[in-house]
């Protein structure tokens, strides 16, 4: 192998090159779709109502791109490339018209269901076909440059959104993903083969308990944040622990998993790379709120609120691409200190944010800072991490490492999301609502989600530990 294949010049040429950017345009048309509807989230309350329902636009969301995720492998081996794909933007392409055409928030959230149900499938394929389309060589700039769409979308996402919130059009933005998606569709067609793989995760099983389990941890947590009353709040933590623990004990008795053979050992060096990847993600969720605390706290319009809250991903895509080249000790170094980074943009963002600054750049760049802060350092050591998953999978689990990456992804920023909405509720989003309301739960929101990243320091120690034991071998 020569070093090119090695190297970012080896990924962007001849036929990896089509194939890169049909694979990374899957994850930029879901990040895309994500940045959008955030941005228009505040007018869409306006119009409809369902402020209550806020941050169930993302937890239905998620949930459903878990369910996305978890599916694909046997949409895969059913359909082929091109089918997978086929089936993927159509579902997507009715969640979005479902959502143009929103009476209401109920309606409105079965479209972002299926949206999210088309955009799980379409970023889990994505995941799904770096190990079979690109040398394990070129997987962590494979990784860098898929994630690194979510920069793209930093650049698109808001800007679609906040033109038309600014236009009191918000339903042509989600409109607009249509054309979209088809563009896309006719992409992967043209460049992906009908069928590249086998046929045997055909007759797989799916893990329907598993699913089942994590859905209603999520969801219980999602319920209980509709009361104001902590006990409700508190009660659904609880059943969402509970479901968890179950969902764990499921993989280690089933012979149909969710994740591959051992992951969950507390001894297992995949159990440590889950932690840390799914802690950051938490922390990371405390952007749902962050266009809405900015236009309510901050007098920003719905374009400038949505480019600010898109820093987040924006650092994470610098610093991804960045480092994505690291080895050796610089490698250890990024994933060990990410965490840190994250924890330091969170705090941060919980004494900037409640201020009622009303405009005050002084304090806009603070609060971008810390959202600058968070996406550099949960980028830093991703496609680190991501790739050594694939590396640390027992032999013959590629396709649940694979599908892992995301469905641990997806979970937990469904299950942050729940957790955002609920803290932000117990803060007084709703009651007493208003400046002081809103003050109060951006103050819940940021401050407790630093808990997320501050654990994952121990987790990110302990997969750089394993790092260097298997250098100095």
């Amino acid at each position: 192998m020569s070093a090119q294949e090695g190297s970012w010049g080896g990924l962007l040429s001849g036929v990896n090159l089509a194939r890169s950017v049909a694979l990374a345009g899957g994850v930029a048309l879901h990040a895309i779709n994500i940045y959008i509807a955030t941005t228009v989230l505040p007018s869409v309350v306006k119009e409809i109502g369902g402020l209550e329902l806020y941050a169930w636009n993302t937890t239905l969301f998620v949930v459903a791109s878990i369910l996305g995720s978890a599916l694909t492998a046997r949409l895969l081996a059913a359909a082929g490339s091109r089918g997978a794909y086929a089936a993927a933007t159509a579902v997507f392409i009715v969640g979005s018209l479902i959502c143009a055409l929103a009476p209401n928030m109920p309606v409105m959230l079965l479209g972002r269901a299926l949206q999210g149900l088309g955009g799980g499938f379409l970023f889990a394929l994505c995941y799904a076909m770096i190990y079979a389309v690109f040398e394990a060589r070129l997987w962590p700039m494979a990784m860098a440059l898929i994630s690194g769409m979510w920069g793209v979308a930093t650049l698109l996402g808001p800007a679609v959104g906040g033109v038309f919130a600014q236009m009191d059009a918000w339903r042509a933005a989600f409109g607009s993903l249509v054309p979209m998606t088809l563009l896309y569709m006719l992409l992967v067609w043209l460049v992906l083969p009908a069928r590249d793989r086998d046929d045997t995760a055909a007759a797989s099983r799916l893990p329907l308990m598993q699913l089942l389990l994590l859905t209603v941890a999520v969801l219980a947590v999602s319920v209980g944040s509709m009361s104001s009353a902590p006990l409700w709040n508190l009660a659904g933590v609880a059943l969402a622990a509970v479901s968890t623990l179950l969902l764990v004990r499921r993989e280690f008795t089933s012979e149909t998993r969710l994740f591959p053979r051992n992951a969950l050992r507390l001894d297992s060096p995949l159990l440590a790379l889950y932690l840390t990847i799914g802690l950051l993600v938490v922390g990371m969720t405390s952007e749902t709120f962050v266009p809405y605390f900015l236009q309510v706290l901050h007098a920003q319009t719905p374009l400038v609120s949505g480019y600010l809250a898109a820093l987040m991903a924006a650092g994470w895509t610098v610093s991804e691409i960045w480092s994505s080249g690291w080895k050796h000790e610089n490698v250890r170094r990024a994933i060990a200190n990410g965490p840190v980074l994250v924890l330091a943009g969170m705090v941060v963002l919980a004494f900037s944010t409640p201020l009622h600054a009303q405009g005050d750049w002084t304090v806009l760049g603070f609060i971008g800072l810390g959202l600058a802060l968070v996406g550099f350092g949960i980028g830093l050591g991703w496609p680190h991490l991501l790739t050594r998953i694939l590396q640390v999978a027992p032999s013959g689990d590629q396709d649940a490492a694979a599908t892992s990456i995301t469905t641990v992804q997806l979970f937990a920023t469904a299950l942050g999301s729940a957790l955002a909405g609920m803290l932000a509720n117990l803060g007084g989003l709703n009651v007493p609502g208003g400046i002081e309301g809103t003050s109060n739960a951006a103050w819940w929101v940021f401050a407790v989600l630093a808990v997320a990243p501050l654990l994952a320091i121990s987790a990110a120690v302990r997969v750089a530990a394993a790092l260097k034991r298997e250098s100095a071998c």
